[in-house]
């Protein structure tokens, strides 16, 4: 072979798509995997679909796509990313860190589309601006927000000294959101106090040692209450231990929480239809810059409020987003 030769098919290599979107064979349809930690709500479900349906796809005639559910348990993740795989699937979809992080540990060849609370921090890109390798996808900023939250606690109950924070065990993301509430509590003048569990069995004798203790009120990690399901549950120990509590999506003070602060859950989701959607079209997902949500909601429920014996300011009434009566 010349140098000539030798050239071309240098030439012609590189302006091939990205040999980590498996060949499709000639009639078959691209096929998504989604793995999701928890069952989500029908609303919040759909939003993926959605996006994939605005961009062209139909789920069964232009693309195939797939749901799995690890029903809250890191186990069960790893084993369904194994098994995911092991399929002729183009590309994965990995909602939350243990599901991203548990696909991300079983390949490192097909593309992964990731909404995660901290993806930087728990390692599973590089660089938000190129991430390298086979994840992009989208950032939650849920650490970072602790701060804020915290804030919003303290307006809300002024005379508090001891926070809790209910994190999760196996979640990759609980040491970087641990830490940025421990410095948010330090700057604020409160004392925290984490206590880990590793799934929402453990919620409710959670909410009891917190009460047990003295502690004035607590933030819940996001992972706990990402479904109606789990919304549900945390807000009712939380009433029935009387801890004023917050977390980050709407679904928790809608379900009877006292008040949430974050992102709208549906953005990762519309934003991940457009991340496969360019991958199956040929972009490298390492090239794909990490998108982070610019809007964050302020929700406060004050039914909650005042079954809790508490007075809301009315300075943080006026900036909620939404006040549930």
């Amino acid at each position: 072979m010349n140098r000539r030769d030798f050239l071309t098919i240098l030439a012609v290599a590189g302006a091939q798509p990205w040999r980590g979107v498996r060949a499709q064979q000639a009639g078959r349809l691209p096929r998504i995997a989604v793995l999701e930690w928890e069952r989500p709500g029908a609303e919040i479900a759909s939003a993926l679909d959605e996006g994939l349906r605005a961009l062209g796809y139909v789920n069964g005639r232009t693309i195939m796509i797939e749901y799995f559910y690890a029903e809250g348990r890191i186990e069960r993740a790893r084993a369904l990313a194994a098994e995911i795989v092991e399929r002729p699937v183009d590309v994965i979809v990995a909602l939350t860190t243990p599901s991203a992080h548990a696909v991300k540990d079983a390949t490192q060849e097909i593309p992964i589309v990731i909404a995660a609370a901290d993806p930087l921090g728990t390692g599973l890109v590089a660089n938000l601006a190129r991430p390298g390798g086979n994840v992009t996808g989208t950032s939650n900023m849920m650490p970072e927000l602790e701060s804020k939250r915290m804030e919003l606690l303290r307006e809300m109950l002024p005379g508090i000294r001891r926070i809790a924070y209910l994190g999760s065990a196996p979640d990759p993301a609980t040491t970087n959101f641990v830490r940025e509430s421990r410095e948010a509590a330090e700057h604020t003048g409160l004392e925290l106090e984490p206590i880990l569990i590793d799934d929402r069995v453990g919620i409710d004798s959670a909410f009891a040692r917190m009460a047990q203790a003295g502690i004035g009120a607590a933030v819940v990690q996001p992972l706990f209450a990402l479904n109606p399901a789990g919304a549900i549950e945390v807000a009712a120990s939380a009433t029935r231990h009387r801890i004023p509590t917050i977390t980050s999506y709407a679904l928790f003070p809608k379900a009877g929480g006292l008040a949430s602060y974050g992102p709208d859950p549906q953005f990762a989701r519309r934003r991940a239809a457009v991340y496969v959607d360019r991958i199956l079209k040929g972009a490298r997902p390492g090239e794909l810059a990490v998108e982070q949500p610019s809007k964050f909601e302020l929700v406060i429920n004050l039914k909650t409020a005042r079954a809790l014996g508490l007075s809301i300011p009315d300075t943080t009434i006026v900036r909620a987003d939404e006040v549930i009566e």
